[in-house]
């Protein structure tokens, strides 16, 4: 099967051009027969399983990578902390801006959790002084209202 998909981010080659510049082209190959699954419900079980690799890679680059145990109560432990800890970043980036979607966990992590603050109390006051046009700080503030009293950034 080939699906055509709209070229959001058309590339200016040096030459002669495309034919057709507007669409990319896209194959997949099932198995599955046509009685099965049309073409529409195949290309929507195809797309899922592109998002649950995207997953897979997320998991495989983060907690995952250091799942070296030989055993298999200290391995099924990990993987567990390993999953709420991918659920609670998912939570993290919904609660804070929305707009992390397709990022992976390192970039939830860069982004929201390492925050380049300190805290900061005086007069019975918390306070976070941030850097100066730190582009996360709205999303982050999200996040921390979400949970928290409103808070004073200096």
């Amino acid at each position: 099967m080939v699906r055509r998909i709209p070229e959001l981010n058309p590339r200016a080659a040096p030459g002669q051009g495309t034919l057709f510049d507007d669409h990319c082209f896209h194959a997949f190959f099932t198995t599955i027969g046509a009685k099965a699954l049309d073409t529409v419900a195949a290309d929507k079980t195809h797309r899922q399983h592109a998002v649950i690799e995207q997953i897979n890679a997320d998991w495989k680059d983060s907690a995952v990578a250091h799942m070296s145990s030989g055993h298999f109560g200290a391995n099924r432990s990990w993987l567990v902390a390993a999953v709420m800890a991918w659920n609670l970043a998912r939570a993290t980036e919904i609660l804070a801006s929305g707009t992390l979607t397709k990022a992976k966990n390192a970039a939830v992590r860069q982004k929201l959790v390492d925050v380049p603050a300190h805290i900061a109390t005086s007069a019975k006051k918390t306070r976070f002084p941030m850097p100066v046009n730190w582009p996360w700080q709205p999303a982050w503030e999200r996040l921390y209202t979400a949970f928290h009293a409103p808070l004073q950034v200096a």
